[in-house]
């Protein structure tokens, strides 16, 4: 089995270092690098590795803004390169497959790469993405959506708000626009809002947030995501009867076998899209 890898580091030496030690693995194949965040999260997207060596601190993005922007649903396990100390690890430890100490020993890079091995063996990537998710959500401080007045008044609230979403973050509550929303996934008991290039993480349910948003305008694709229908650029088939839906954006995003009834919302939504051009 080829285990296809990333490596995301701002320092050349870092990466080299990782190619090096990857070397002798021959099961390890490097498709892609990458020296900032924002480019490793299309980057990720567009090669769909097994596993990403993830620098911490970076410049414009750290790792933990990387991972919060990606879809969820096909978040591939995560191995944290960092020099923090070891408390911080620590927190690293409970939730990613593993993580390395800068600089990195040859033994200690031997049982990442064996831990690596069985998590994909044994499919534990969903439940270590879960866990992944809640210290990304603690560390870059989640929100809580303030659902008890909407869902006090109906999902009409929305449309008497102006359609904003308001997202608590600490003292302060982010005003997000709804239609500004590209799509919503969720891992664990946490949210990741998309809109217009920002993502907010925030507690909360994909049934509560789902029963709030225009479902002329938003629509569940699967278990854990809900996209805006007027950001899907395409639709491609794909084996067992799943399809993935291609964003303006560029992410791609995942339409599982139940809820193939809803491929023709999204050829209506193009088509009407097409119309408004004319």
């Amino acid at each position: 089995m080829n285990i296809k890898t990333v490596i995301v580091d701002d320092e050349v030496l870092a990466r080299r270092g990782i190619q090096r030690l990857l070397r002798p693995s021959t099961d390890f194949e490097v498709i892609a690098e990458s020296g900032n965040g924002r480019d490793a999260i299309s980057l990720i997207q567009r090669e769909r590795p097994d596993v990403v060596f993830l620098d911490v601190q970076m410049p414009l993005l750290s790792g933990f803004e990387v991972l919060a922007q990606l879809p969820q649903a096909s978040l591939p396990l995560v191995v944290f390169v960092t020099a923090f100390d070891q408390y911080a690890v620590q927190a690293f430890e409970a939730c990613a497959v593993d993580y390395l100490l800068k600089p990195i020993d040859e033994q200690r890079f031997a049982v990442t790469l064996e831990r690596v091995r069985h998590s994909l063996a044994t499919r534990h990537a969903a439940a270590e993405r879960d866990k992944l998710m809640e210290v990304v959500a603690q560390i870059t401080g989640a929100g809580e959506i303030e659902l008890e007045t909407i869902l006090a008044q109906g999902s009409t609230a929305l449309e008497a708000s102006a359609q904003i979403l308001p997202i608590r973050q600490g003292r302060h509550t982010v005003r997000v626009p709804v239609a500004s929303i590209q799509w919503i996934d969720a891992a664990g008991d946490y949210m990741c809002v998309h809109a217009e290039g920002d993502t907010h993480i925030l507690r909360g349910t994909m049934k509560e947030l789902e029963g709030v948003l225009d479902p002329r305008m938003f629509q569940r694709v699967h278990r854990s995501t809900i996209v805006n229908l007027r950001f899907v650029k395409s639709l491609r088939a794909h084996m067992n009867g799943e399809y993935f839906l291609t964003l303006e954006g560029g992410q791609e995003l995942k339409l599982s076998r139940t809820y193939r009834d809803k491929i023709e919302l999204f050829l209506g939504s193009r088509a009407a899209q097409r119309r408004t051009v004319q």
